[in-house]
């Protein structure tokens, strides 16, 4: 009976270990990355948190010329604090350009954010952020 109850401990204590693993998506699951959209417009809200940060920006994508609201989802914060991004950085109401992953549903307004310009020169492109205000 302890050798089972030690086989069961063990395949559980693994199935633990292993749920983060599986838990976490990758992007492509997603995204179209291979694609790239252009939305610009005005930030509605910012949410800096973990396991990624996400942009909402009522917008108009540039090809479709639709206006809507997109959820771009970004890096988590430990990411964003090594490159100088605070979650006072973006603001609502603040003027953007973001380039993006778009959704592989055609109809879903999430998209995985690339690149963003901030309309007084602020920018962050999966490098640095530049001209911090």
């Amino acid at each position: 009976m302890r050798a089972r109850n030690r086989i069961g401990f063990v395949f559980a204590a693994l199935a633990l270990l292993g749920a983060p693993i599986v838990a976490h998506h990758s992007f492509a699951t997603y995204y179209l990355e291979e694609d790239t959209i252009e939305v610009e417009g005005d930030i509605v809200e910012f949410q800096y948190r973990n396991p990624h940060s996400w942009i909402h920006v009522e917008g108009e994508e540039r090809a479709n010329r639709g206006v809507r609201i997109y959820a771009a989802e970004w890096v988590g914060t430990s990411r964003l604090e090594r490159e100088g991004i605070t979650g006072k950085t973006l603001r609502a109401g603040d003027r953007v350009r973001i380039w993006a992953a778009p959704n592989r549903n055609p109809t879903d307004t999430r998209i995985h954010l690339k690149r963003i310009r901030r309309s007084d020169g602020w920018q962050w492109g999966g490098g640095t952020a530049r001209e911090e205000r």
